[in-house]
């Protein structure tokens, strides 16, 4: 399942947000198959996939770790870094190389607090990626693990 156009970067903000949160980052590559983070670390920056791609999996007890979803060119990789208490929920590792634009999590919550408008934009895009990483997550297990329930059954 890939990401709705309408949660890839250049779609989910106004303009003068999306320029005002490119401003403050890097560029960066990775090379194929890095390990861009791992399930419970530290969630200190984020992506922004320029080319190339990048899986995201799940820690599953007795079974290698799924992929639940594989992001593309503006695709947001990483929402922990937004909410307390920092840490990540997904890992993610590079299926090709890949170039992203990187972001320091501590300052960009901060130009969050500091301009209420750019802080709701920012908190709208990632929440809207967040439940959409959620539910990927959910068929993809369902899929996998076959935890099929009927309404009935319930």
């Amino acid at each position: 399942m890939t990401p709705s156009i309408a949660l890839r970067l250049n779609h989910a903000l106004p303009a003068e947000h999306r320029e005002r949160l490119l401003r403050v980052a890097r560029e960066v590559r990775f090379p194929q198959g890095a390990r861009m983070f791992e399930e419970g670390g530290r969630a200190d920056r984020f992506w922004i996939v320029r080319d190339g791609t990048a899986a995201l999996d799940l820690h599953v007890p007795g079974h290698q770790a799924p992929v639940v979803e594989t992001l593309g060119s503006g695709d947001l990789v990483g929402w922990s870094w937004l909410y307390e208490p920092h840490v990540w929920q997904f890992g993610a590792e590079t299926v090709i190389p890949m170039g992203a634009y990187e972001f320091d999590a501590v300052a960009v919550r901060l130009m969050c607090q500091d301009d209420a408008e750019f802080g709701r934009a920012i908190e709208h895009w990632v929440g809207r990626v967040l439940a959409h990483r959620l539910n990927a997550a959910r068929a993809r297990l369902v899929d996998l693990y076959g935890i099929y329930e009927t309404k009935e059954a319930r």
